[in-house]
């Protein structure tokens, strides 16, 4: 089905709002967890499972939420995913106890599941070929501006109001998203109801829920940690259950010839090379500016507006990139310009300042800008009206995935990094673990026992390992290049459903 008229760029407008709200659930809870963790007396597991929670439901709800779009109807399952929000962010901001909070925050990751697919399955449906990179740029870009926005606003609500506040931001967003959606927003599904492939959805969520447990748990445990081999060999063990059932089932959840298309599969794969080259700086960045040149969470948000700025230039001129010199060279092209402001960032000292953090971030975000719309529009492309909700929901499951890897390797690439470089003499035995915690931590020892050699000892090997794993994130950078140059196919617009259902062939030669 085919929008036609101007009703579709108000409809865009709408799925802007529902992809920020989702952004700013990203980088806000974070702010509040301190505070949190005093008013309501939870533990360190407790506090682990206030951020768990939320992100297990949303890595195993996308590909159900996408099959219920394409069997409902899009646009309720829109509207209904945003109530959900809206109604679990206000439990979030008045539970009184960690229980209730973390049964908000399932919720919570079950609304951003029932979101994020199926906003992105409706632009290929509204758009054609000339206009879907477009479309594709102002939801990206809205959902990027959302993670520098969510600490500048949840910084200011903390600084004067109680830490639920912060949750509330998402209540008039999730509003006008609903009033958006209702009015502009038209309804598509896809056009033969299949029946449930209650195997498929079972094993498929069991399978990234485990995984996803399993990367976040090594992260924080270590990789040789019995919990987290157990949970990451049940969940890659039920995923390949799941692809032979799939092979076998007569109505199968997800088509498997999809991933013989090498526009769907390229794109997918440089949408989680981008995902986890930005842990590397929304990670680093917020922790370098607050440790090493004393701003607060706020402060922070603001720091992040230049790559922000960068982003949203990269954004406007991706499709005008692309067009001139086709799709395969405007994801290269953006590729290298993260690559290069990554590895200008990996040179950042103890006495850099603001300068050289604003320069290239926002370098990093140009090329982020263009070549995240131009990937994520390779993947895109390549789905039917049909497929468009079950397709949106894998590629944003192994993108979600791929970020949840990327955060558990660079954290534990930054955690040794600086540990490495720490000179803990002097240091009293009972306060090392502190030290080596965070740089936080190591600060905060340095001042309570007035040792500023302890405190540039902490300030320098923090940025020698942010210097690290910047320089590690700009080789994945450098990747991404090789892998836009020799697999992404030279055309990767959907010419129509009929040859996006046959196999892809036609649009898949390199």
């Amino acid at each position: 089905m085919s929008h036609v008229g101007a009703q579709r760029w108000w409809a865009v407008g709408a799925l802007v709002l529902a992809s920020m709200v989702v952004g700013f659930d990203v980088t806000i809870l974070s702010l509040a967890l301190p505070t949190m963790a005093d008013d309501m007396g939870a533990d360190n597991a407790e506090l682990q499972w206030f951020v768990t929670s939320y992100t297990l439901v949303f890595a195993a709800g996308m590909i159900p939420a996408g099959v219920l779009g394409d069997r409902f109807g899009r646009k309720k399952v829109l509207l209904a995913a945003l109530l959900l929000f809206g109604v679990s962010s206000l439990a979030c901001a008045y539970a009184t106890s960690a229980g209730a909070f973390i049964g908000a925050r399932a919720l919570l990751g079950l609304g951003a599941a029932l979101i994020m697919p199926t906003t992105l399955a409706l632009l290929p449906v509204m758009f054609s070929d000339e206009e879907r990179p477009k479309a594709i740029g102002a939801v990206a870009g809205a959902a990027m501006l959302a993670y520098p926005l969510g600490p500048i606003l949840g910084g200011y609500l903390l600084n004067h109001f109680w830490w639920g506040s912060v949750f509330l931001i998402n209540v008039p967003v999730v509003v006008l998203a609903f009033l958006a959606v209702s009015a502009w927003l038209p309804e598509s599904r896809a056009g033969e109801a299949k029946s449930f492939d209650v195997g498929g959805l079972v094993l498929s969520s069991a399978g990234l829920a485990g995984l996803t447990y399993g990367v976040i748990q090594g992260g924080e445990a270590g990789w040789t940690d019995v919990t987290t081999l157990v949970a990451c060999l049940g969940g890659l063990l039920a995923l390949v259950v799941f692809v032979f059932w799939e092979r076998r089932v007569a109505a199968p959840l997800v088509d498997l010839s999809l991933f013989r298309s090498a526009r769907f599969t390229s794109g997918t794969v440089l949408g989680v090379v981008i995902n986890f080259t930005m842990f590397g700086v929304l990670f680093t960045m917020p922790q370098y500016y607050q440790a090493l040149l004393g701003a607060d969470a706020m402060g922070s948000g603001f720091r992040l507006l230049p790559m922000v700025g960068g982003l949203l230039v990269g954004v406007t001129v991706a499709h005008r990139v692309a067009k001139a010199l086709g799709p395969k060279t405007a994801v290269g092209i953006g590729f290298a310009l993260l690559a290069a402001g990554l590895f200008y960032g990996a040179t950042t000292g103890t006495d850099s300042g603001t300068g050289l953090a604003a320069a290239w971030t926002a370098v990093y975000g140009l090329g982020l800008g263009i070549a995240l719309p131009t990937a994520m529009d390779a993947a895109l492309g390549a789905l039917s009206e049909d497929t468009a909700g079950v397709g949106s929901g894998v590629n944003q499951s192994i993108r979600t995935l791929g970020g949840s890897f990327g955060a558990a390797v660079l954290g534990s690439v930054l955690n040794s990094g600086y540990r490495g470089e720490l000179d803990l003499d002097g240091v009293p035995p009972q306060a090392r673990d502190a030290v080596e915690d965070s740089v936080f931590g190591g600060l905060a020892v340095a001042r309570e026992v007035s040792s500023e050699a302890l405190a540039a000892s902490v300030r320098s090997a923090y940025v020698t390992a942010l210097d690290v794993v910047l320089a590690v994130s700009g080789m994945l950078g450098m990747l991404g290049v090789l892998l836009a140059v020799v697999w992404l196919p030279r055309q990767v617009g959907q010419s129509t459903p009929e040859a996006a259902e046959s196999g892809h062939e036609a649009a898949d030669t390199v």
